[in-house]
């Protein structure tokens, strides 16, 4: 089949299966190749890696980079074609059945179809004015590829409403207007075919690598390219069959219906679609926003602007990330640019992994390089921790929403509007997770504490969780550790002496000092009762939590108005005591963490 030179013939006897076995085929290759790459990745550099530290084994190293940067081109571009295939299959289904049906209904009228496409029609007796039989002669018609519009006037085809099968006096073959019909029929599916064929053709023809082909990073941005050009011809039939607004347990069960060759599709042309869905496995997320990333990268660099550079900043340092060996593994369930930027990366994989904790950061927090060498790294040292508990741990953070700036940060405003989907992603950790019974925990940091409070009041609680840990908090929206659904005995409290924030005075003394005074002097000036800006202070025995030991860091005045002891809390190097006590309950093991007074 050649575009733009279809017939209707071709279209008729055109085996759409031989397209589909010919994208299984492009399949296996593409398969092989993913998995080729993955033993170059896993068994042969990372070897190298951990054995040998000679400029040799450097060398080799970055040979068996490039063999990686083969292979993965390979599998993309061999993926790439089996979807366009399949798609095509798809597409020309309707037209050839469109097709048929003409035919089949010209067969049964007596119509004779033309190889040109007209169609002949057989002579006819009817009745003139008078009553009188009288033959009307046959013809032969051209068929229009445009839609039917009914004309004004008279009836179909001007037609007299008093005198059936006349135009005005004149006697009308009435096998006229149904080869009409049928030419009609056949042009339309034709002209659909041909727009189908010179769309794929050209899709097609662009999946092709030059001779002598060195797969460098440029090459490797192509396709991105590819990849768009083929979510445009066949893309449509993945939004489609999408089901929209599901829950994540609903989400997983459609996910696992497809064959392996439909996932693989989703993964190919629409990465973006399913990279954040909660409910869909962590594996798959992972290797959807891998492939997306290089996507929404490209498309930051062409908007230009400084909220642009800082988010594009930050992607191509997670990107880096992703590209080097990890430990725990790093898995990229969701990234995107809205508003302040979208991040959820997992160190270990939550889905395998019997205790997941999934930290939600607080004030300023943002896609920028800032959240890339700090807050990512807070997760990290977390899983680093529980896996010394239990090595079947993993440490998530998880930025999928706008967490406030100095502005908005007294307001519940940015808490209420994360909390639901905190909730949603949670739901989908439990209902992906393969151990029966996981252990999940939900952290909140600073403002994150109440982002994690608000989730908690949700119907229901959040989804799956048994342990709450909040950090340098500043009020979660609730007066009781119990009003958290998992029970006073399973929310556990880390708050430094000297971190400003859990000092925090309630809303009127906020107006006599100013938010940034009361987060400096709160503790000087001994504000009073339990009572902080968003409701008890969790740290006191009003609320009832179980508080456990962390540093008191440095004194905010003594720092000139520092908030360093706000940001030790996960860090080894410069908290141990509380590093080791969140490692403690994220693994399982809460019982073994240190203790400390009320305030």
């Amino acid at each position: 089949m050649t575009a733009g030179t279809l017939t209707w013939q071709q279209l008729r006897d055109l085996k759409l299966s031989e397209f589909e076995q010919a994208g299984d085929a492009w399949h296996q290759v593409s398969g092989r190749s993913d998995s080729d790459r993955t033993r170059v990745d896993r068994a042969m550099s990372a070897k190298l890696r951990e054995t040998q530290e000679s400029e040799s084994a450097a060398a080799a190293v970055g040979r068996l980079q490039r063999l990686s940067r083969n292979f993965q081109y390979l599998h993309s571009e061999c993926g790439l074609v089996r979807t366009t295939l399949n798609g095509l299959a798809g597409d020309l289904a309707e037209p050839q059945t469109q097709l048929k049906q003409a035919l089949a209904d010209a067969a049964a009228l007596n119509l004779t179809v033309h190889a040109d496409g007209s169609v002949s029609y057989p002579a006819a007796e009817v009745e003139d004015l008078a009553g009188a039989k009288k033959e009307a002669p046959g013809g032969t018609v051209q068929g229009s590829a445009r839609l039917p519009l009914e004309p004004p006037g008279f009836g179909p085809k001007g037609q007299s409403p008093l005198y059936p099968g006349y135009s005005g006096f004149k006697p009308l073959n009435p096998n006229a207007a149904k080869a009409q019909d049928v030419a009609d029929r056949v042009a339309r599916a034709l002209r659909s075919a041909s727009e189908i064929d010179v769309r794929y053709a050209k899709t097609l023809n662009g999946l092709k690598a030059e001779k002598g082909l060195d797969v460098t990073a440029a090459t490797l941005k192509d396709v991105a390219g590819d990849t768009a050009a083929v979510r445009s011809a066949a893309g449509k039939h993945l939004y489609e069959a999408m089901p929209q607004d599901k829950s994540p347990a609903e989400y997983k069960a459609w996910w696992d219906g497809l064959s392996e060759e439909q996932r693989r599709e989703y993964l190919d042309i629409a990465p973006d679609l399913i990279g954040g869905v909660d409910g869909i496995p962590a594996v798959a997320r992972d290797e959807a926003n891998r492939r997306y990333l290089p996507l929404l990268i490209d498309d930051l660099a062409h908007k230009g602007g400084d909220d642009a550079e800082t988010k594009l900043d930050a992607l191509r340092m997670i990107q880096d990330k992703l590209n080097k060996p990890s430990d725990p593994p790093m898995f990229l369930l969701g990234v995107g640019d809205e508003g302040n930027g979208r991040a959820i990366v997992a160190y270990g994989n939550p889905d395998t992994s019997k205790n997941v904790s999934a930290y939600v950061p607080g004030l300023g927090t943002k896609l920028d390089d800032e959240f890339v060498e700090d807050t990512m790294i807070r997760a990290q040292d977390t899983a680093l921790g529980a896996r010394q508990v239990d090595p079947s741990s993993a440490a998530i953070v998880w930025l999928g929403y706008d967490a406030p700036n100095l502005v908005t940060v007294m307001s519940t405003a940015n808490a209420d509007k994360g909390a639901p989907a905190y909730n949603q992603f949670m739901a989908g950790l439990a209902a992906t997770n393969t151990n029966g019974d996981p252990h999940l925990t939900a952290i909140g940091h600073s403002y994150g504490s109440l982002t994690v409070g608000t989730a908690a009041k949700q119907s229901g609680g959040i989804p799956g969780v048994d342990d709450v840990i909040l950090l340098g908090s500043p009020g979660v929206g609730v007066d009781k550790a119990q009003d958290l659904g998992v029970g006073k005995n399973h929310v556990f409290v880390g708050s430094a002496e000297n971190d400003p924030v859990t000092h925090l005075p309630t809303k009127d003394e906020v107006a006599l000092a100013g938010p940034i005074g009361s987060l400096v002097y709160g503790d000087v000036f001994d504000w009073g009762d339990d009572d902080i800006y968003f409701g008890k202070d969790p740290a006191s025995e009003a609320f009832g939590a179980q508080r456990f030991k962390v540093d008191d860091g440095p004194h905010p005045v003594l720092e000139l108005g520092g908030t360093k002891a706000h940001s030790q809390y996960f860090t080894p190097t410069k908290d141990q005591e509380s590093a080791d006590n969140i490692a403690f309950i994220v693994g399982g093991k809460p019982e073994k963490i240190s203790t400390e007074e009320y305030r």
